[in-house]
């Protein structure tokens, strides 16, 4: 689930704050990462106060706190939740891809902020932007390595196969990545020249002809 669906698209309501039993451990934190991330649909990041997830997840804003200390935690355990679902739904979708040229073509489309204002790639960048201690700095070199991990094994599938050239892995995938994330900054910040073309069409002739074998048209 994509960070701006909620459901029937009917305004979310709030629970009611129940403080005799405040939720615990995992159902807290669960309750207040689906509260946040409707928010961020709604708000955006900036915007967001923790006493309106709180309110939002029906539990007190002390609670709130308890369990994710500041609003910079908080944001940054959503984006772990929402990266994990992510890619299980990139899983599914490649494991049902018949080559891997059509996985190119996932990773791509998972990758890109779907438009301007997208909601997932809007928290990257907020967390991004956070200053970070050494636990938190490791959490996201995870996360970036993750998506470099995943383009890595289309590639060396495809080269196995001779479906691609042989590129070198780690270089390719730098370069690869690094036009991706720029497409994605020109996409979010609502560049003109995305307005009647496809970032995702224009990054996958990109990388296409550079993996096209040698002697293929």
């Amino acid at each position: 689930m994509s960070t701006s669906e909620t459901g029937s698209g009917l305004p979310a309501v709030q629970a009611p704050i129940d403080r005799k039993r405040q939720p615990s451990g995992d159902e807290a934190r669960g309750r207040a990462m689906r509260a946040a991330i409707s928010l961020i649909a709604e708000k955006g990041t900036a915007a967001l106060r923790m006493s309106d997830i709180a309110a939002r997840a029906g539990m007190s804003t002390g609670h709130i706190l308890y369990h994710f200390g500041k609003k910079d935690r908080l944001l940054l355990e959503v984006l772990v939740w929402s990266q994990a679902d992510l890619w299980e739904r990139f899983r599914q979708a490649a494991d049902q891809a018949a080559s891997p040229a059509e996985k190119l073509d996932l990773f791509i489309r998972f990758y890109l902020p779907r438009h301007q204002g997208d909601e997932r790639y809007a928290l990257w960048t907020q967390v991004l932007a956070q200053r970070h201690d050494d636990a938190s700095r490791q959490v996201l070199t995870e996360l970036l390595d993750g998506w470099d991990e995943r383009l890595e094994a289309i590639l060396r599938e495809g080269r196995e196969l001779g479906h691609f050239a042989d590129v070198d892995l780690r270089e390719f995938t730098i370069r690869a990545v690094a036009m991706l994330s720029g497409l994605s900054e020109d996409v979010m910040f609502g560049r003109s020249r995305w307005r009647h073309a496809s970032a995702h069409a224009f990054a996958l002739s990109a990388l296409e002809r550079e993996l096209r074998p040698t002697g293929r048209t």
